[in-house]
């Protein structure tokens, strides 16, 4: 599903492939539905929130009730299970530590995608009472995560993981971008500074320095999700600021990585799209077309993209 999310990306931007590309986006987004309303769906939840991102696009672009409802279906499973999780805000992920246990690892990385999600969800539902209570569950967890794993580096630890409690790149770029689109939604200028502080600690850290789960490792996972916090926080950085220009520098590095390894440009490249690592090459053209808006580069970057 995150090749769903790159093409609803794609499908927006009205390129000539637009009518291909809305057939197979919407052939994707009836899989999703599918796997989402199943009652015995056992994958990670996050992973279930690439796809409740999308049908959220596929509700923008036909107003089907049937993707709204799917997604709200996996948002009040994500809700029920957080009433009943320690810490108070936590969420589920469907491993780890479950609702009802005080112990057992848990991760903020992850937990932010599910958050993505049910917000995807709360903003597009019109009763006012269904919109405050993902809302409240989405705030709820981002008051845990501000108040017990950013640092005052800006970095982001990842929760309750044993094997290293420093800030980490996956969280950081995940707990970003929730915090970059949560201000856009509420105007809180707490989520825009730790959005910004989480930019300036990946732009320090630079992106090949990765590390538990290294860049060598996972490349194109490591590229999705740093630079899931550059495309939510792109429009929000100060024009000429050291910041935005530290962060313009890490996307053109991140970009000229795509050209040299993505298959569809003709590169020849080493990761396998079918893996779990190099599956995450399907989620880089979202990121394009963001970056596309705002390089004078753009319209090549656009092209490379589709």
């Amino acid at each position: 599903m995150i090749h769903a999310i790159a093409l609803a990306s794609l499908i927006l931007t009205s390129q000539p492939a637009e009518a291909q590309l809305r057939q197979k986006f919407f052939e994707l987004c009836a899989v999703a539905c599918v796997e989402l309303n199943a009652d015995d769906r056992k994958m990670p939840f996050y992973i279930d929130s690439y796809a409740v991102r999308a049908l959220a696009v596929a509700y923008d672009l036909t107003g089907k009730p049937e993707y709204l409802a799917a997604c709200r279906k996996w948002s009040d499973r994500m809700v029920d299970f957080q009433d009943h999780m320690t810490p108070t805000g936590a969420y589920y992920m469907h491993y780890g530590r479950k609702p009802g246990e005080t112990r057992g690892e848990w991760f903020a990385a992850d937990s932010s995608s599910i958050a993505l999600g049910v917000l995807a969800t709360a903003l597009r539902c019109e009763d006012p009472a269904v919109r405050l209570r993902y809302c409240r569950s989405v705030t709820s967890f981002a008051k845990l995560v501000m108040n017990n794993f950013v640092r005052a580096s800006g970095g982001v630890t990842d929760g309750l993981w044993s094997r290293f409690d420093g800030e980490w790149w996956c969280s950081t770029g995940i707990f970003g971008s929730l915090a970059f689109v949560l201000y856009r939604e509420t105007g809180d200028e707490a989520y825009l500074k730790i959005g910004r502080g989480a930019l300036d600690w990946l732009n320090r850290q630079g992106f090949e320095k990765s590390r538990y789960i290294s860049w060598k490792e996972a490349a194109p996972s490591v590229l999705m999700y740093v630079f899931e916090a550059y495309s939510a926080g792109i429009d929000y950085l100060p024009p000429g600021s050291p910041l935005e220009k530290a962060s313009l520098a890490e996307i053109r590095r991140a970009l000229k990585w795509m050209e040299e390894n993505q298959v569809g440009r003709g590169a020849k490249s080493s990761w396998d799209y079918n893996k779990q690592w190099g599956s995450k090459m399907g989620g880089l053209p979202f990121h394009m077309q963001i970056y596309a808006r705002h390089l004078p580069e753009g319209p090549a970057v656009a092209a490379a993209a589709d």
